[in-house]
């Protein structure tokens, strides 16, 4: 069996893998939602909830733990798809890196790493429902992601006609993108509620600089903003309606048809990013809502494309799949790195005592059986104080990924990740 074969062979089995935990996870649906947490998460909700004060229904109660259950799921899932994903898309990036004639393979390639996409797309948005907060913040073109969100829209609701006026250079903004378009989705998806006979959608972009005047009610800072405008042609709401429409469990739908947590989000996020939303609407003249982030004017944003940047360091990869260990040496090997590896904790802190003067950076898997990435990191410092390592892993940076990098982790990736991508975050380590 030749090497096209057996990586050809490699790619069916993941795939078959993939079916089969797919088929798990359906059972386990059927079976029943597993409850998340201890007595003391469950008794802290109870609290929130039934908080006198608040008045909030039972019904309310019942939804937040439906929610809750949910994410609980959202999050394995989600870990679960990206790791089989990882493999997929390993053997993908090393078949186009194979020499020979492969202009007949090309095609399919593609279609497979194009779905690889949109795979991994989706597992961000299961993470981002089960665990709110920013994970990865840079430096964002807001155009490019109201572009991307428009489109994906735009193909499942033909009935809307989407208008589009962005300003050419849109100051940059630091955010979390995976949030932003969850943000820019939920704002979609309500004006498309709002006009269920179809109608017009227009979404703008611009830059404003704000007066005191604008943002001191909303407890902000004046200066440089981004503003996204998001206006429909629907049914517009009241004003008793437009006061509400940011609080939690709130909605107009009718019972059990929606949450009322979908712009509860978006008002979140858009305050954890230092920004403001306003609304402006009238009963039967659709609703405008102008959204307000932090602008960066003078900053690009970090973009570096390179081809699989080469090296010649020496690099130990730790990761308790199989799959993953192999898909990354043999990559970084073609790049001309020297590669070693662990399955485990225990095996990755031998290899760095004895080989640690030799090991020029460490790529950490974050959820491993045993000693976990952040116990086997805080080792390797006691060892060499100024170890380089970049935590991997299936999970967003949020959590326990957030604490570990706050300890001085030197980088985060998400599986899956392409050759290109990895290679990319390997130099920007090893430079700094």
């Amino acid at each position: 069996m030749d090497e096209r074969d057996r990586q050809e062979k490699a790619l069916r089995a993941e795939v078959l893998i993939l079916q089969q935990r797919v088929a798990a996870l359906e059972e386990e649906i059927r079976r029943g939602i597993p409850k998340r947490g201890s007595g003391g998460q469950t008794e802290a909700m109870y609290q929130r909830v039934f908080d006198p004060d608040k008045k909030l229904h039972e019904s309310q109660w019942l939804e937040s733990q439906k929610l809750e259950a949910l994410g609980t799921l959202a999050d394995g899932i989600a870990h679960e798809f990206n790791n089989i994903l990882m493999g997929i898309q390993g053997y993908v990036s090393l078949i186009h890196f194979q020499k020979g004639d492969m202009r007949t393979h090309e095609e399919k390639l593609k279609n497979i790493e194009q779905l690889i996409e949109k795979g991994a797309n989706l597992t961000k948005q299961l993470l981002g429902f089960a665990q709110n907060g920013m994970y990865e913040v840079r430096s964002t073109d807001i155009n490019q992601l109201l572009r991307e969100s428009a489109e994906m829209f735009g193909q499942t609701k033909r009935e809307i006609q989407i208008h589009r006026i962005f300003e050419d250079s849109l100051w940059q903004v630091a955010a979390d993108r995976g949030q932003l378009d969850q943000v820019f989705m939920n704002l979609f998806i309500n004006a498309w509620q709002a006009m269920p006979a179809g109608g017009d959608l227009f979404i703008e972009s611009r830059n404003v600089t704000l007066e005191d005047e604008e943002t001191e009610p909303f407890g902000i800072k004046a200066g440089p903003y981004a503003e996204i405008i998001v206006r429909d042609t629907g049914v517009g709401m009241d004003e008793n309606t437009r006061l509400r429409i940011f609080e939690p469990f709130f909605t107009t739908k009718d019972v059990g048809s929606g949450t009322g947590l979908g712009l509860a989000f978006v008002y979140g996020v858009i305050k954890n990013h230092g920004g403001m939303v306003r609304i402006f609407s009238e009963k039967g003249k659709g609703s405008t809502f102008k959204i307000y982030f932090p602008a960066e004017p003078h900053d690009s944003e970090e973009s570096f494309k390179v081809d699989a940047a080469e090296g010649m360091e020496t690099i130990l990869i730790v990761d308790d799949e199989e799959i993953n260990i192999s898909v990354m040496q043999e990559w970084l090997e073609i790049l001309g790195y020297k590669v070693m590896t662990a399955l485990n904790g225990q095996d990755a802190i031998n290899l760095y005592q004895k080989h640690g003067q030799d090991i020029q950076l460490v790529i950490l898997d974050m959820v491993m059986p045993g000693m976990n990435g952040g116990e086997v990191f805080d080792v390797m410092k006691t060892i060499h104080p100024d170890v380089r390592a970049i935590l991997s892993s299936g999970y967003s940076i949020d959590g326990k990924a957030k604490e570990i990098m706050l300890r001085g982790m030197k980088a985060f990736i998400q599986k899956p990740f392409r050759i290109d991508s990895l290679a990319q975050k390997i130099r920007e380590v090893l430079s700094s």
